[in-house]
């Protein structure tokens, strides 16, 4: 059955204008049709088609569903965003994929990007969250400078991944533990300062590598989700 995204469809039993052009124009689907739903606030909803033509896609509500979150915990993946937009619209849409509750861009001292504009992101976060079923639209925050991170509160365990081989690290896989809330911080192509590494680590946060291997900013992002996704997957005896 197809998918849409209509952050108020209780309210106006509407479609947004997008989606009701791809589900009128492209896909071609009439009154009566049935069709899924989603708020991106949890809520999952049944609906039939009353009206569909060129302008409009109105529905009526069959039934409505509450999922949540499958993954148990709070992730917030905080990245330096890459110079090649490319590159971070890909790791938006794959940590979204798997599972992610917040997205921070971080603007650091090497930073290659000084302005984001978010509203492709948010686009390719919908349409990941309609991809793999979700229900819930991860929080994609508006570019941040780290030292506004490194001071916020955050209720969970807090890790910066850096490549800095003189300031000590522990590796994340080990040290995250299954179902604990947890913030990972990615530095920007040219690494962290050492600055905002000690400054990091004086507001509690957890010195990690990812890995022998020197990763991409998007692919450690990635693989820094798909790493505590897998631990909370695993069965302990």
């Amino acid at each position: 059955m197809h998918r849409f995204y209509a952050p108020d469809i209780e309210s106006t039993m509407l479609l947004p204008d997008e989606e009701a052009q791809h589900c009128v124009r492209v896909l071609r689907l009439s009154a009566g049709a049935e069709i899924e739903v989603v708020d991106g606030k949890g809520n999952l909803f049944l609906c039939r088609i009353s009206e569909a033509t060129n302008k409009k896609c109105s529905v009526e509500i069959v039934d409505k569903t509450y999922i949540s979150n499958h993954w148990g915990c709070h992730i917030t993946v905080v990245i330096a965003p890459t110079k090649n937009m490319d590159r971070l619209e890909w790791m938006v849409e794959k940590v979204t994929e798997m599972g992610v509750d917040r997205i921070i861009p971080v603007f650091c001292r090497y930073s290659e990007r000084k302005v984001l504009k978010t509203e492709r992101l948010q686009k390719i976060m919908v349409s990941a969250m309609k991809q793999s079923l979700k229900t819930v639209l991860p929080e994609l925050c508006e570019l941040t400078p780290i030292s506004d991170v490194i001071k916020s509160d955050f209720d969970g365990h807090k890790f910066i991944a850096y490549c800095d081989k003189e300031i000590e690290r522990r590796n994340f896989a080990c040290e995250y533990k299954k179902g604990e809330n947890v913030m990972i911080m990615i530095g920007p192509e040219g690494d962290f300062s050492k600055e905002e590494i000690r400054a990091s680590l004086d507001a509690g946060f957890v010195p990690v590598t990812l890995g022998n291997s020197r990763l991409r900013t998007e692919t450690a992002g990635v693989f820094a989700c798909a790493a505590i996704h897998t631990i909370n997957q695993l069965n302990y005896a």
